[in-house]
């Protein structure tokens, strides 16, 4: 199923009563970073768009992951809010200014928000039931960007999660000439060029964590050759879009970001 059936679905179980479950509100969660990590709530928040930034909750990564605090709100809310604006600004999407928190629980929720992120998925750890949920959001055109995780520990443990939505499909290594490298900029520096973690830069790090120096793009494919999931690993996406004013942040690695930002909005909304 392409992601314009997802989308027309989903708009029909809006206007069929009974079709299925109320899509879930907008609401907030306390950030992994702690509150000086919030975002200001945007005075245009309430306004519906063609596109909004889905935010994958999930157990593991810490107690009480449903109140927010865990893993799962890591670059939370404010990486989801820059990266919002700047599709604003630099394509002519009709963007949501928030984010949406989407907990696999919750019903049908997922199936209206065709595109998710997931911070730290090393530290997922699915119910079977969220696998099952997962699983068939995705087949049934979702997209799921996992980013902003270093080292062999935690690909251990993105992929053994993984594997679990998805013990028959292989995770691969995407080569560069894949279209999510260049359907609207090109990013053939990817290969090389590191998004680091702000963190370890300001600590005196070379921008990454544990054994994770060597970024990888990787993904996951339906039948048809579509990019499901995307993953970022060895990456913090959410950081140049977070930081890309401030000087000590790479000017080249903020860049690349901006426009890896446009380039998977682009691709998921057309493939």
């Amino acid at each position: 199923m392409n992601r314009r059936r997802f989308w027309l679905l989903a708009v029909l179980s809006l206007a069929i009563p009974g079709i299925s479950n109320a899509q879930r509100e907008f609401r907030e969660y306390l950030p992994f970073e702690g509150p000086d990590a919030a975002a200001a709530l945007p005075a245009d928040y309430g306004v519906p768009g063609e596109l909004v930034v889905g935010r994958l909750m999930y157990p593991g990564g810490g107690r009480g992951w449903l109140y927010g605090g865990t893993s799962w709100t890591v670059d939370y809310p404010k990486g989801d809010r820059t990266l919002a604006a700047l599709l604003r600004r630099f394509t002519q999407i009709d963007v949501r200014s928030v984010e949406q928190p989407v907990n696999l629980d919750d019903g049908d929720d997922a199936f209206y928000w065709p595109f998710l992120i997931v911070g730290l998925a090393g530290n997922w750890n699915l119910t079977d039931e969220q696998v099952a949920k997962l699983r068939e959001y995705l087949l049934r055109g979702g997209f799921l960007y996992a980013d902003s995780f270093f080292g062999s520990r935690d690909w251990l443990g993105f992929t053994e999660g993984m594997k679990r939505v998805f013990p028959d499909r292989p995770i691969i290594d995407l080569p560069l000439d894949h279209p999510v490298f260049h359907i609207v900029y090109d990013t053939s520096e990817l290969s090389t060029t590191q998004l680091p973690h702000m963190g370890s830069l300001l600590w005196g790090g070379g921008g990454w964590l544990s054994d994770g120096r060597v970024p990888h793009w990787r993904g996951i494919e339906d039948d048809d050759g579509r990019l499901m999931v995307l993953i970022g690993f060895n990456n913090d996406t959410p950081d140049s879009w977070q930081w890309a004013d401030d000087p000590r942040y790479p000017a080249e690695a903020a860049n690349l970001g901006l426009r890896v930002a446009v380039n998977i909005a682009v691709y998921m909304m057309t493939h």
